[in-house]
């Protein structure tokens, strides 16, 4: 049985690399084919621009894209200040050991028990949950996530188990749309 759960959880994992390899190269094609001004490459790296939208209640945020043609942001996890990546390759929300153990996770050895393959090879991580996740406003309770030793991991990845229960994600004229 454990042979079997591994071998899907690779299969999962080299998927999801294969995944984050081609959203960031439709992402530069997407840049390079749009006109941009030349103010959208001096953005702040941690920049979160809240909108209003015309619906009751709903939230959206416009996250540009920093000097690298990534998507960066600050969150909150449990009212700790975190940055993230957003990745919409990653199953889950990434945490490396430094930043988890600011908000008092600290997974011991045995806690890291699955494999996960990451862009600097396959590693060990610690499954775990995440009682709230703030981002911009945005609100998402009950979310999964994985602690991943620093040496794997240098940036917090906001995943999919954070960006699937918003009413919406899309890359539009340069920049990630978040909404709820």
């Amino acid at each position: 049985m454990f042979a079997i759960e591994s071998g899907v959880m690779r299969n999962i994992m080299i998927f999801a690399a294969i995944m984050i390899g081609l959203g960031t190269f439709m992402a530069q094609m997407a840049d390079k084919m749009a006109p941009t001004p030349a103010s959208a490459t001096t953005s702040a790296r941690l920049a979160v621009v809240p909108d209003t939208t015309g619906q009751a209640g709903a939230r959206s945020l416009s996250i540009p894209r920093d000097g690298r043609g990534h998507f960066a942001t600050e969150g909150r996890i449990d009212g700790q200040r975190i940055g993230f990546m957003v990745d919409t390759g990653a199953s889950v929300i990434a945490l490396n050991e430094s930043s988890a153990a600011r908000f008092g996770l600290r997974p011991s050895r045995n806690d890291y028990r699955a494999m996960v393959t990451t862009a600097n090879g396959t590693v060990k991580a610690a499954p775990t949950r995440l009682a709230m996740v703030d981002i911009g406003g945005l609100i998402v309770r009950d979310v999964d996530a994985m602690v991943l030793p620093d040496e794997a991991l240098s940036e917090n990845l906001l995943g999919l188990s954070f960006l699937s229960k918003l009413k919406r994600f899309e890359y539009a004229n340069g920049k990630m749309v978040l909404e709820q």
